[in-house]
């Protein structure tokens, strides 16, 4: 799709930047424009396209793994999703129809990279600095995901390999695996869905698995012309079936967060799944996970352990530690000869890039002041760092329903709090740390119980000091309630401390 109708140059000043045109840029730039905002926006994108994660992942294979009825925005609902979990190529095309028709395509200036921001107490104002000038900024808005910077973990000897090497997330599609003998590092989401759909082109594929996971059936199917019709003529049945899906998904967060005892019924379903596509009983034991469903993100496929049963596919139930330029070794101290590598080793979702990019009022970034675990109050404002709202930020991470309903929460959060400052004539706010420290500390007691704590895993979701800094504890409901008013008693005013300042 043309971004003919996007911004072609960067203003010198704009009340709100938004960094980032995924679900979440998306979200935010289009409530603020709903909301009659629209001329206050300016949103940055780094790419040529909107899209975030969906644009940059186009792995074979790609998909989501939460319902399109849920994975989608509440104000752009569509009738012409083909399968009840779309698929990256789809959903790319739905984001470029919202930004189009929201309005927020012409407030975007794509090719425009956020380089750094830093805050400016004289003027209360965020200078910003990108790839295609500077400008000032009242509020700043960082909608990178979690997910948006590909974590290659450093192997020894890799450097040194003589073939292609590539992650997952940026899928070398002008390098032919056909006849290839082909080793995939990781067995994550992404690995679940591209291995099945390469099996077939590769001479010989070796897959190290460094911990094996919880695999449950992908309840998809496709839509037939009768229901999209349906929810054509009748939208209101399609706010139903959405409703139904989210009611049916919050009802697992009661066996992940308060009754884990229920586990274990997940378990029979994953390990009779297991069963059915492995005959091996060696390699069965080798994909039997040793800690509690639910600890680490369940995966879904209907392929995954039938492609790991194949003559032609290895299965190396250890880590990856040694490249030589021929070859790959794991812990068992065996070399394999392979043509390519890829990387299925996800990303850095407690240590964001953007985090290194941003200075608050002490010139410190928010990656120093983090220091390798993120906190932020309500999963968006963080104490030093006046006027800035984080999309996707810690704790608002999901094991059980769709983030976009988070995400749709914080936006009306910020519109809430852009319309404190604007009503009451306050150039900027700060959350105290006081707030932010008890909002935390909440989290934290109240993620004590869950699986993701204690279901005896290593997880993305524990940062580098052993927190959990990444998941919601309990229902979305109860997220989205308390987002729905700007809690200006846990902030304090910021006036510009030059007067005379000028942006």
């Amino acid at each position: 799709m043309s971004s003919a109708t996007a911004l072609t140059e960067l203003p010198s000043h704009t009340p709100v930047l938004v960094v980032g045109t995924g679900f979440g840029g998306l979200a935010v730039a289009a409530e603020l424009v709903r909301g009659g905002r629209g001329a206050d926006v300016v949103v940055i994108e780094r790419a040529d396209e909107v899209g975030g994660t969906w644009r940059q992942n186009t792995y074979p294979g790609c998909a989501c793994d939460v319902p399109t009825s849920l994975y989608s925005l509440s104000f752009a609902p569509s009738a012409d999703w083909s399968h009840t979990f779309a698929r990256q190529p789809e959903i790319l095309r739905y984001l470029e129809t919202v930004a189009t028709g929201s309005g927020v395509r012409a407030r975007t200036l794509f090719d425009c990279a956020l380089l750094e921001a830093n805050w400016d107490a004289a003027s209360a104002l965020w200078r910003v600095r990108t790839s295609r000038g500077e400008l000032t900024a009242g509020s700043l808005v960082a909608a990178t995901g979690a997910l948006s910077a590909p974590n290659v973990p450093a192997i020894d000897g890799l450097e040194d390999f003589g073939g292609t090497v590539f992650h997952s997330a940026a899928w070398n599609h002008d390098h032919d695996l056909t006849g290839e003998r082909v080793a995939v590092v990781g067995t994550g989401a992404s690995a679940v869905q591209f291995v099945p759909e390469i099996a077939d082109r590769t001479a010989r594929l070796t897959v190290f698995q460094r911990t094996a996971s919880w695999v449950i059936p992908r309840a998809d199917r496709t839509r037939g012309s009768v229901e999209k019709a349906l929810y054509r003529r009748i939208p209101l049945s399609q706010k139903l079936v959405r409703g139904l899906v989210y009611s049916t998904r919050e009802m697992y967060v009661i066996a992940f967060a308060y009754l884990t005892w229920l586990l274990p019924l997940f378990a029979v379903v994953s390990k009779a799944h297991l069963r059915r596509q492995v005959a091996d009983p060696v390699l069965r034991r080798a994909l039997t996970p040793t800690f509690t469903i639910g600890c680490k993100r369940m995966l879904l496929s209907n392929d995954w352990l039938a492609t790991l049963d194949r003559d032609d596919v290895d299965l190396v139930p250890s880590a990856l530690v040694r490249v030589t330029p021929t070859g790959v070794v794991g812990s068992d101290g065996v070399e394999r000869p392979v043509d390519t590598i890829i990387f299925g080793t996800g990303f850095t979702p407690t240590e964001p890039p953007i985090a290194r990019l941003l200075r608050g009022t002490d010139g410190r970034t928010l990656a120093e002041h983090w220091d390798g675990s993120p906190s932020a109050h309500r999963g968006m404002t963080v104490h030093g760092f006046p006027n800035l709202f984080l999309m996707y930020g810690p704790n608002t991470n999901l094991g059980h329903s769709s983030i976009v309903y988070m995400l749709e929460s914080q936006a009306a959060y910020v519109r809430a709090g852009l319309t404190h400052l604007r009503s009451h004539g306050i150039a900027a706010v700060e959350v105290s740390e006081r707030a932010q420290r008890a909002y935390s500390a909440h989290v934290g007691a109240a993620l004590e119980s869950t699986v993701w704590n204690r279901g005896g895993c290593s997880s993305w979701y524990l940062d580098r000091r052993g927190r959990n800094s990444v998941m919601w504890p309990t229902f979305t409901w109860r997220y989205r309630a308390q987002m729905r008013r700007f809690d200006a008693e846990n902030y304090r005013a910021v006036a510009p401390a030059d007067e005379t300042a000028v942006a």
